[in-house]
């Protein structure tokens, strides 16, 4: 490149030589050609071996190159160039190797002495020196000219107001110079050493990807497809059908007829009209659901937030660590209180059984206001699994423990604190330094004593995995007779536990302690009156010596044993027949009807002075730990010898093959109760004895946890092992979810519950296995119901138990059909079998006589065969 540059420097007389059909421009000095493999070896100039292109030049001498040409005459290379060679002033011409065929050919001739020296010794590059004392001039400074920009960089710089702090940091001398060994950490040891950020797909930006390389190996297309039909008796079979065509003649009538013409007329021109229509705009557009608007009075169909956005996060190392959520609950009344139930993991408590080290069990309670600290502590004689806030007071919460007791507690005094402060604006002061389970004066969150725990001999002989209070429209008696509650506040508790018994108890005083007027007064007057131990009396005549009201037991229906259950759920009952003396009672209390019930002063009434309410629904949906749905009920039977005793369940079925871990009834349909367990969800209605009216595909991951919208009929959320979350929506897709929300933590999913803080803003609590709590905000797309959603979801349903009912009459028929297919087959055997001896005995004779015969012509073809031979007998 550098000969081809000092070549156009100088300006040279370009002369145009076509080479190989090219042009090519080279200078006038030099000429381009081909030197054949004999010519390299005769002048010592092989390509890539004597010259090369790192060392391109080879001189060669004049003498050599006549005495080449006259030898050779005009076969010779150098013919071309004869006449400059002999007029050529220097014994010695430089040939030059072109390698990369700059001037169209191998080899060029350098022509002139000077183009030789050029090229052989290239002048040093120019430098001119009149742009230095440009280049090295420095610019002269301007005067400033002020316009008063320099009062709003004042204003806006950052000054610093308060004083550096200076800190010192030391090693001890011993360790200068030691080797340092790094180990591994776990980020649960020190607080705040890990803050997990999951990543979430941000609906505000899309990245489309224009081009992508990617390796692909050929393999069968997969397909999963999943369908709420069950196909258990299959069979081939074909249909054969002719198409039904018209004749001639009935054609001919058909166009030729009046009325058809007439309804052509009269046609043709409305088409036409809307032929012209579509082709000026599209009339099925829907312009209002194009501007976005209307989306709480119509469908709301448009995508503005689709996913769950994270709002919140609760973790606290302190009492959460190396522990996990059991079960979480919003507050009733509080907005932003949540509270949540830690219990140990398998492989901690199995570490702990050969190690003293005792952990006190507690539910934490968090707020919105301060995510990263506790508000209140309440303490539990061991892990609690499930626990609830009354219906009726919010203050009384009742738990199940891992031994089986159940435990109640009063935060009354505490409301105050998680409210942050009273309307007057003082503080209650509050007793918790004997509590302090640390001894730490400084840890300011209150610690609560449970008032109440059950007699351990009485209680379940398992841990509680579900408690429910029964809702305050009425009450059982001692045999499970549902009757009408005249306190109308929620008295009594049903637990549930796999050592397969579901029990039902009563928070009240069983009997009426004689307690004069004074002291009634003084009681209601200090309903959080306190022990000198700083925990309230509420519940201290259960303390210890607190029973069940009754046992229901769940003894299997067709084989010995009795089923485990873990969740259960029953009707709430709502009183339709209001008499008059509730409306009176009603009209008395409307002045008493925000008082808190005193729980102390209610006493069990004799059930003899009680109402039976026969419209109760008294049936359980049971979930249990082999993946069965029970359905039984409650009420207790009497057998001959007149001793009560749980009747058998009415219904059984395996649906879900391991544990139940949800048994829900929807929030709009009483009828309706979601259930989850193992690899698959279902739909249940009570009723329908058949089987779930929706059961879902199974899936590759183990459902964890299921729960309903609270606003939308339609819509349900499911927590997954893998730490994923499905939104379903029944009215869009029935076979998939119509959202999923993958990674929303690394751990199994627990717990998810929602919850309505206003009209316009819901949430949806997820707990996960490391005791981390996330809430996230439902979008709207998710918590406003459609258009008559309600009456679509119902109808929904109906079609859903008219297909089951539909597909168990077909599965009758199909397994009828088969057994008289099976005894027709048979009886075709046994028939045949008959038939076949006779049929083989005639063929066999069959052969032998057409043996006989060809042996006879056989035999008088060769004269062998005898003439007096009696061919009547052969």
């Amino acid at each position: 490149m550098s000969l081809h540059r000092l070549l156009i420097k100088k300006n040279f007389v370009v002369v145009m030589v076509q080479c190989c059909g090219f042009i090519y421009d080279h200078p006038e000095d030099i000429f381009p050609m081909v030197l054949t493999s004999a010519t390299q070896e005769l002048f010592g100039c092989c390509a890539d071996e004597d010259v090369t292109g790192e060392s391109p030049y080879k001189l060669l001498k004049k003498d050599n190159i006549i005495q080449d040409i006259k030898t050779r005459a005009a076969v010779s290379d150098f013919s071309p160039v004869k006449q400059i060679v002999l007029d050529y002033p220097e014994d010695q011409i430089l040939l030059v190797f072109d390698r990369d065929f700059t001037y169209g050919q191998s080899f060029y001739l350098v022509l002139t002495p000077e183009a030789k020296d050029r090229i052989l010794s290239p002048p040093e590059p120019e430098t001119t020196g009149v742009f230095e004392n440009k280049i090295n001039k420095t610019p002269e400074p301007k005067r400033w000219i002020s316009l008063g920009s320099e009062l709003e960089i004042e204003e806006e710089s950052v000054k610093e107001t308060r004083e550096k702090l200076s800190y010192k940091f030391s090693r001890v001398r011993k360790k200068f110079g030691v080797p340092v060994c790094f180990s591994d950490r776990n980020t649960a040891d020190a607080k705040d050493g890990y803050l997990e950020c999951a990543s979430y797909q941000d609906s505000r930006f899309s990245i489309k990807r224009l081009q992508r390389d990617c390796g692909m190996q050929a393999v069968p297309t997969l397909q999963s497809s999943g369908a709420q039909t069950q196909w258990k008796f299959q069979r081939n079979i074909f249909t054969q059908y002719n198409p039904r065509e018209l004749s001639e003649e009935e054609r001919e009538s058909i166009l030729q007829a009046e009325s058809l013409k007439n309804f052509c007329n009269i046609v043709t021109p409305r088409v036409l009209q809307a032929l012209q229509q579509e082709e000026l705009m599209n009339v099925f557009f829907d312009d209002w659901k194009a501007l976005g608007t209307g989306a709480e009075a119509d469908d709301w169909s448009g995508k503005v937030s689709e996913g769950l956005m994270l709002y919140q996060a609760f973790t606290d190392q302190k009492h959460t660590k190396d522990k996990k959520i059991s079960s979480i609950n919003w507050h009733p009344t509080i907005y932003g209180v949540i509270a949540l139930a830690l219990t140990e993991k398998k492989e901690e408590r199995l570490n702990e059984s050969t190690t003293f080290d005792v952990r006190s069990s507690l539910i934490v309670f968090y707020s919105f206001s301060d995510p990263s600290n506790p508000q209140l502590l309440l303490e539990c004689p061991d892990d609690i699994f499930a626990f609830e806030f009354c219906p009726s007071d919010p203050n009384i919460i009742v738990g199940g423990c891992m031994n089986g007791q159940v435990v109640l507690w009063d935060i009354s005094a505490h409301i105050t604190h998680l409210q942050g402060t009273q309307s007057s604006g003082k503080k209650v002061p509050v007793n918790t330094d004997a509590f302090d389970l640390d001894d730490n004066k400084e840890n300011k969150t209150p610690v609560v004593r449970h008032c109440a725990v059950s007699a351990l001999e009485s209680s379940h002989k398992a841990r509680i995995t579900d408690v429910q209070w029964l809702p305050p429209t009425f009450e059982v008696t001692r045999t499970g007779l549902p009757v009408e509650n005249k306190y109308n506040i929620s008295v009594q508790v049903v637990t549930c536990s796999p050592d397969c018994a579901i029990m039902f108890w009563d928070v009240r005083v069983p009997k009426l302690l004689s307690q004069s007027a004074t002291d009634r007064k003084q009681t209601v007057d200090q309903k959080t009156q306190m022990t000198p131990y700083g925990v309230p009396d509420t519940f201290k005549h259960l303390d210890r010596t607190w029973k069940p009201l009754f046992r229901v037991s769940l003894p299997k229906i067709d084989t010995r044993g009795e089923y485990a259950p873990l969740k259960f759920n029953f009707e709430h009952y709502t009183c339709n027949g209001n008499t008059d003396r509730n409306a009176e009672e009603t009209d008395e209390k409307d002045d008493s009807s925000e008082i808190i019930p005193d729980y102390s002063q209610l006493r069990v009434p004799s059930a003899k002075t009680l109402t039976t309410l026969e419209d109760v629904n008294t049936k359980l949906y049971v979930g249990t730990e082999d993946g069965e749905i029970v359905y039984t009920d409650w009420k207790l039977g009497k057998d001959d010898s007149g001793r009560l005793h749980s009747a058998k369940p009415l219904h059984c079925f395996s649906i879900h093959h391991w544990l139940v871990n949800t048994v829900q009834r929807s929030p709009f349909f009483k009828d309706i109760i979601l259930t989850t367990g193992g690899w698959n969800f279902a739909i249940w209605k009570e009723g329908v004895m058949d089987g779930p009216i929706i059961l879902s595909p199974s899936s590759e991951q183990v459902l964890t946890v299921g729960c309903w919208s609270l606003s939308r009929p339609a819509v349900f959320y499911i927590g997954k092992d893998d730490g994923s979350i499905e939104v379903w929506n029944l009215l869009e897709r029935t076979s998939e979810p119509a959202q999923v929300h993958a990674h929303v933590t690394n751990a199994k999913i627990t717990c998810i519950t929602p919850w309505t803080a206003s009209p316009k803003q819901h949430f949806l609590a997820v707990t996960d296995d490391l005791g981390m709590v996330r809430v996230f905000e439902i979008p709207k797309t998710l918590y406003i119901p459609s258009k008559s959603e309600s009456v679509s979801v119902k109808k929904y349903f109906e079609l859903e138990e008219e297909r089951l009912k539909d597909y168990l009459k077909r599965e009758e028929l199909w397994a009828k059909q088969k057994k008289e297919a099976e005894e027709l087959e048979k009886k075709m055997e046994s028939d045949k079998s008959v038939n076949t001896l006779q049929e083989d005995e005639d063929v066999n004779m069959k052969e032998y006589s057409d043996y006989l015969t060809l042996e006879e012509s056989i035999m008088k073809g060769m004269g062998l065969w005898p003439a007096t031979a009696n061919t009547q007998e052969t």
